[in-house]
C-alpha cells in the first residue's frame, strides 16, 4: 500500500483550511485517511501551521511520501532536517545528543527569522493604513492633461 502525507481541504469556497493527513495514495483527496498529523491555514500572514513533528517523522521513517506542498511544510517546520540528522546518527557520523543540539540551534535561528518577518509585515501594514490615502487616478489624469 502506497502511503502519502498530503493535504485534505476543508473550509468554505475561497476560504481554504487544510488538515495534514497520512492517507492511502488511492483514497480521494477529502476521503478516508489513516491519521491526522496537523493543520495548515494559508489565509493568515504568515500561514499558520500546527504539526505533530514526532508523528510526521515516524511516518517518514515508515516510508510515507509527502506531496510537494507538504514537503515544503515539513521542511519549514524542520522535520526533514531532523530526519537528515537522525540518518547521520544511524550512520555513526555523530551521536544523538549532537544531532539534537544542531537541531535546537537551527530551530532557534528559524524561529527568530519567522518572528522578524512577522514584525516586518505588521510594520508594513501599519504604514499602509496610517499613510496618505492611495491616489489611483492621479497618473491617469496627468497623462490626459499633457495630451
Amino acid at each position: 500500500m502506497a502511503v502519502k502525507i498530503r493535504l485534505q481541504r476543508h473550509g468554505s469556497k475561497k476560504r481554504p483550511f487544510y488538515f495534514i493527513v497520512v492517507a492511502d495514495a488511492r483514497a480521494p483527496r477529502d476521503g478516508k485517511f489513516i491519521q491526522k498529523i496537523g493543520t495548515y491555514n494559508p489565509l493568515t500572514v504568515p500561514a499558520t501551521i500546527q504539526l505533530d513533528r514526532q508523528k510526521a517523522l515516524e511516518w517518514l521513517h515508515k516510508g510515507a511520501q509527502p506531496t510537494d506542498t507538504v514537503r515544503r511544510i515539513l521542511s519549514f517546520k524542520g522535520v526533514l532536517y531532523l530526519k537528515h540528522l537522525l540518518r547521520g546518527v544511524k550512520l555513526g557520523l555523530f551521536d544523538e545528543a549532537t544531532a539534537m543540539v544542531k537541531f535546537q540551534k537551527w530551530h532557534e535561528e528559524h524561529e527568530a527569522t519567522v518572528k522578524r518577518r512577522t514584525e516586518e509585515h505588521r510594520k508594513a501594514q501599519r504604514a499602509r493604513r496610517s499613510g496618505p490615502p492611495a491616489r489611483r487616478y492621479e497618473q491617469r489624469d496627468q497623462g490626459s492633461a499633457q495630451a
